[in-house]
């Protein structure tokens, strides 16, 4: 580690605690050559975990568009943020645990469903209806007697 202020590659650290809901080491230094304190991060490298869409598309897994669909399907629901936020890592922590750097829509898209209808059902029948794209009311309904049963 090269000291910011004078360029030395000589330090001693300082301080170390976890920081960012213990995702990262916060480690305070000190340069042995100017005697400077700087702060540096270490944090776990992120492999990058792509999508395959319907039509064959590849796209960096985005935990956005997931809260997204979920914030949409929760409205006016008795969900607050922080079940919401905990059912994204839920679905990220098991997509990021299998040994696969390709996943498929369909597969992120039925894990939501699945800890969406363990959380609240009319949710889930919200995104279950944007997701599987029902044609018509037959098929809404097929979804909904399942639910049922």
């Amino acid at each position: 580690m090269r000291c910011p202020f004078c360029n030395a590659k000589e330090d001693k650290v300082v301080d170390s605690r976890t920081a960012k809901d213990g995702k990262a080491i916060r480690r305070r230094r000190e340069c042995l050559e100017c005697g400077k304190r700087f702060t540096t991060y270490e944090h776990i490298e992120d492999i990058a975990l792509m999508v395959v869409k319907k039509d064959g598309r590849r796209e960096p897994f985005d935990s956005r568009k997931i809260k997204a669909g979920i914030l949409k399907a929760c409205e006016k629901r008795p969900i607050g943020m922080e079940q919401v936020d905990r059912l994204i890592d839920e679905v990220e922590h098991t997509l990021m645990g299998s040994m696969d750097r390709e996943v498929s829509s369909e597969k992120v898209g039925a894990l939501v469903m699945k800890k969406l209808r363990n959380l609240d059902e009319v949710a889930y029948v919200r995104f279950a209806s944007v997701y599987k794209q029902f044609r018509d009311v037959n098929e809404f309904m097929e979804e909904l007697r399942g639910l049922l049963s």
